[in-house]
């Protein structure tokens, strides 16, 4: 039996409609009818499907199951609607895709698969709070994380970035800014960190509090070179600043980038309904009564009406209207914060604490610089969602 490798039968078929994920993104909070054909084995699904789109768009059939189906695949797949097919990396869609618009579907292919579904980000512009002139929040939708460009009289800081933030320069360019500036609101544990490559690439300091600069589970320093934050400092961005809060608990270099009374950039010290988790070192004994004098600390000095942007998310649930992830501090519908005493807090943060993610130690030790991998392992440690908030 001849046997033609996939390859070889990819390259003699000609190009096939593409969607790229944020089109995709695009389209499904527009209220496009389209459904979302994933052509992965079953048990690939585990590792993270694409759910943006409501429970009964999604449908999983494996590819070869299609092809053998023929004009019978109208059965499991009606030709009602247009359709996103999605595999791993983008090319044997492209086949199922030529083979559906054979049959009379209206179907495109996810460009660049899952694999860029998971590095994908969709910008949201926010209402700048006072002095800033642009305040945008990019949407990893695959991790649930979020990033900022905040900008003023033409300068821009950037803050929490993924591995690829090259998405955060474009724009950055598009709306005449020059970034003077990247941050991190804390060595992230659920995602490697594009800031020390951005600062290094941009020639821009790299913002970090120095009791993040070490290794939580042994003590060992870093090799990333930064520039070293402290409790009340201020970062100039353009005509305005950000007022850096040390807020330890999550981690011991936890810090919030606040403006003013109106925003914060909360990382994942506070999220809209609940509150880093304390155990992700290693210490949670240690860092859960340092998380809740943080709390208090926040209590005491951030008025009601400031908005929290915090650096990820953990489900539609916790969005806007506009879609976007901001909310009121006031107004917040977060447990944790209503507890009212430090021994009922450890108790509920105790009762909360759940196994570590094993790829988080790793992902830490990357983002010091301590470890270094290639893109395929990259890819496969950053897969899923964040597991950062406690509940």
């Amino acid at each position: 039996m001849l046997r033609v490798s996939q390859n070889r039968v990819m390259s003699s078929l000609p190009d096939a409609p593409e969607i790229t994920p944020e089109e995709l993104v695009r389209a499904i909070e527009s209220g496009h009818p389209l459904r979302v054909l994933d052509v992965r084995a079953p048990a690939a699904l585990a590792g993270g499907k694409i759910d943006v789109v409501p429970p009964e768009k999604f449908i999983n059939i494996r590819g070869s199951e299609i092809l053998s189906m023929g004009e019978g695949v109208a059965t499991a797949l009606p030709a009602d609607g247009p359709i996103a097919v999605v595999c791993g990396k983008g090319n044997s869609s492209r086949q199922i895709v030529h083979h559906l618009i054979e049959l009379g579907y209206s179907a495109r292919s996810l460009r660049g698969g899952m694999a860029a579904w998971g590095d994908a980000v969709v910008s949201r512009e926010l209402q700048p709070p006072a002095g800033f002139d642009v305040w945008i929040q990019f949407d990893r939708i695959a991790k649930g994380g979020l990033g900022y460009l905040v900008g003023s009289a033409g300068k821009a800081l950037v803050v929490d970035p993924p591995r690829k933030w090259q998405a955060f320069a474009d724009l950055a360019r598009e709306r005449g800014l020059e970034i003077v500036g990247v941050a991190d609101t804390h060595v992230h544990a659920d995602y490697i960190s594009g800031a020390p490559l951005m600062a290094k690439s941009l020639r821009i300091p790299y913002y970090l509090h120095p009791a993040d600069g070490i290794l939580p589970y042994d003590g060992t320093p870093g090799t990333i070179p930064f520039t070293a934050l402290s409790d009340g400092q201020r970062v100039p961005v353009g005509s305005a600043e950000l007022v850096v809060e040390h807020t330890p608990g999550h981690t011991e270099g936890s810090v919030c980038y606040r403006a003013g009374d109106d925003a914060v950039l909360t990382g994942d010290f506070v999220f809209i309904r609940s509150i880093g988790r304390p155990d992700l070192g290693g210490k949670a004994a240690e860092w859960t009564p340092v998380l809740w004098k943080s709390l208090e600390r926040a209590r005491a000095a951030w008025k009601e009406g400031i908005t929290i942007y915090p650096a990820h998310y953990a489900s539609d649930a916790e969005r806007e209207t506009d879609r976007s992830v901001g909310h009121a501090w006031g107004s917040l519908d977060n447990e944790p914060l209503r507890i009212q005493n430090e021994s009922e807090f450890v108790s509920w943060v105790m009762g909360k604490i759940g196994a570590s993610p094993d790829a988080y130690r790793k992902i830490k030790a990357v983002n010091l610089g301590l470890l270094q991998v290639w893109e395929m392992e990259a890819q496969e440690l950053e897969t899923g969602k964040n597991a950062c908030a406690l509940g």
